[in-house]
């Protein structure tokens, strides 16, 4: 199995992308820590794991908080010896407002969530990653941050951030043999969307790709599980983009 052995921290992995995350590498052997701000939810995955015969464990986390990010990564090595995979991948959406209308507090809970969570994720890991000789890690961008979006400034500021932090802390660790890559997912049937269904833009949004429709949350739990392999090896500081050929246009 392609994660077999490999001990592996999931942020945001109680839905969506990082639900689907921890499934997917459950699946090819690995041990995994889950973290969530919702327990319930968290605690679901850890669940639908179980039931497809291997294991998970939860940890109650908010990403804004050092000290909680801290104590996850500290309890992983405590539980399993050592981190080898860290995916940052919690991350909130944002109200639509032009600038000048955004609440000062929508703006910072979105870049502490996405963009400083991301920060704190690696302060915390990667020493671990170190002990044990190297590690990979994957940070959860968006195609908003590497084309821009009207509306959703703080968002697409978090992560063209994320994209950015993630090309410095590549070349900052490479000799440690430490890979740091970013994932830019498109427009992915996730909870984040829900509202924009109502919308009446949304049969355009559905289909302002190449392959003229929205992704799922296990096909960039694919290109995830590629990043965190040793299949990538020799790939780090990059930003893998899982769109549908939504930068192409239509």
């Amino acid at each position: 199995m392609r994660l077999d052995n490999k001990t592996v921290i999931i942020t945001g992995a109680g839905s969506g992308i990082g639900r689907a995350t921890a499934l997917r590498f459950a699946s090819e052997g690995a041990q995994l820590m889950l973290a969530d701000w919702n327990e319930s939810t968290g605690e679901e995955t850890v669940r639908m794991i179980k039931e497809s015969g291997q294991s998970a464990v939860f940890q109650h986390t908010d990403v804004t908080k050092p000290e909680e990010v801290e104590q996850l990564v500290n309890r992983t090595v405590q539980l399993y010896g050592k981190l080898d995979v860290m995916v940052n991948n919690a991350g909130v959406s944002q109200t639509e407002n032009k600038i000048s209308n955004v609440p000062i507090d929508e703006w910072n809970k979105v870049v502490d969530v996405c963009l400083d969570s991301v920060f704190l994720g690696m302060k915390y890991a990667i020493p671990e990653m170190i002990k044990n000789g190297g590690g990979s890690v994957i940070n959860t961008a968006s195609v908003a941050g590497i084309k821009g979006q009207k509306l959703v400034a703080a968002y697409t500021a978090a992560k063209s951030g994320v994209i950015a932090i993630t090309k410095s802390t590549a070349l900052e660790y490479g000799k440690q043999n430490i890979r740091v890559n970013a994932i830019a997912p498109g427009i992915i049937d996730t909870a984040i969307i829900s509202g924009w269904r109502k919308a009446d833009k949304w049969p355009i949004l559905s289909t302002a790709n190449a392959l003229r429709r929205i992704g799922q949350p296990e096909e960039v739990a694919n290109a995830i599980l590629f990043l965190a392999s040793d299949e990538a090896s020799f790939i780090t500081g990059t930003t893998m983009v899982v769109d549908g050929g939504t930068l192409l246009g239509k």
